[in-house]
């Protein structure tokens, strides 16, 4: 019986190990999804307001799938907060793990940054489309995902962060 046990425990703690690869996996592939389809939209934004081109539904897509690919990337790095054994060593040792930057960038400035970059997206694709003018359209759409991006870039682990580095794309 305890054998059957050792095995399930194995079982489950590699099924585990394997969503939670699969996860980061996605999760860092997704993010130059995420940079893409914000540099397009704010391109199309700038572009736009410039030229006074009207407000199309080319750029109403750019605005909806940037908000979109933004939002899915959240709930997948959610899924890895929630299940991360970096996490859980930051909460169940918060006032030691506080101290140690690479556990403070994820335990705090990275879901709090990105969390907050997503708020921006999700603002100014909500105000954009409201707008009367394309004028505004455009102006709305790109000084929100601006925003957004900038806090992007200073939240992303990149290998040469001093916080935190990881790689710019994460192996399977």
């Amino acid at each position: 019986m305890s054998e059957l046990r050792s095995e399930l425990c194995t079982a489950k703690t590699q099924s585990i190990s394997f969503m939670y690869s699969l996860l980061l996996f996605t999760h860092s592939l997704w993010r130059w999804l995420v940079l893409i389809s914000l540099v397009y939209a704010i391109f199309r934004g700038i572009r736009g307001r410039i030229k006074q081109l009207p407000f199309t539904a080319t750029d109403n897509r750019a605005r909806h799938f940037t908000a979109t690919i933004a939002h899915i990337q959240l709930i997948i790095g959610y899924a890895l907060y929630f299940n991360s054994p970096v996490i859980s060593y930051f909460r169940s040792n918060f006032h030691t793990a506080v101290r140690q930057p690479e556990f403070l960038f994820f335990g705090l400035i990275h879901v709090i940054g990105m969390t907050m970059s997503i708020v921006l997206i999700t603002v100014g694709s909500s105000m954009s489309k409201r707008q009367a003018t394309d004028r505004e359209k455009f102006n709305v759409m790109a000084f929100w995902f601006t925003l957004a991006l900038l806090m992007i870039f200073v939240t992303i682990p990149w290998p040469f962060s001093p916080l935190a580095n990881r790689p710019y794309l994460r192996h399977f």
